[in-house]
């Protein structure tokens, strides 16, 4: 009796899948505002109603694809309980992996620069989303400094707002370089001026 709605779960479960997947692609390539909901659907092989009645606006898509990103994300980071300089060390290493993800770096790039404006439908999203980053960095950089491997005058909490900017700003460069910046390269020497381990 079950066997069925199972089934037909997992199916729709793979469809939203599908759709985060070309949505993520086309908004990396056009933006936000220059994606349509019927452009997504036809990558899907779906009619417009059919992609609507997994996701009903447009809004509900972008949450959709941000949140599974930072899923994915957040899943990788938290690998092997990472705190301290283990948790720095691991945001490098998150700079290598986007390397060879252009399409999730246009997209995040891309729709953090339009969401500085309060009335675009991700704005609270990555004011909280910054919010937590700057938080759980400032957290690595306190437990680095409790393991007494964090240098003299480093303050946890710029710190941490310096690395994620330096993050981000550094992604930007890298999508305009052509892919020819050395995003973790960079983001490790900004690390050994602040501890004194080695990475």
């Amino acid at each position: 009796m079950t066997a069925e709605p199972r089934r037909g779960y997992a199916k729709g479960r793979a469809k939203r899948r599908e759709i985060i997947d070309h949505a993520m692609a086309l908004f990396g390539e056009v933006g936000y505002r220059g994606a349509s909901l019927r452009e997504i659907a036809s990558r899907c092989g779906i009619s417009h109603p059919g992609l609507l009645h997994h996701f009903p606006t447009k809004e509900s898509l972008l949450l959709a694809v941000l949140e599974h990103r930072d899923e994915v994300d957040g899943r990788w980071l938290a690998l092997g309980g990472a705190e301290g300089v283990d948790r720095l060390r691991r945001l490098a290493d998150l700079a290598e992996l986007n390397a060879t993800r252009r399409g999730i770096v246009e997209l995040f790039s891309v729709v953090a620069a339009e969401a500085t404006s309060p009335e675009h439908p991700a704005h609270t999203y990555f004011v909280e989303r910054y919010r937590r980053s700057v938080a759980s960095t400032a957290r690595a950089y306190a437990h680095a400094s409790d393991e007494g491997v964090l240098r003299p005058g480093i303050a946890p909490d710029t710190a941490a707002q310096q690395l994620i900017a330096l993050m981000d700003g550094l992604q930007v460069q890298w999508l305009l370089s052509g892919c020819a910046t050395d995003m973790a390269g960079v983001l490790r020497a900004h690390l050994r001026t602040q501890l004194t381990v080695a990475l």
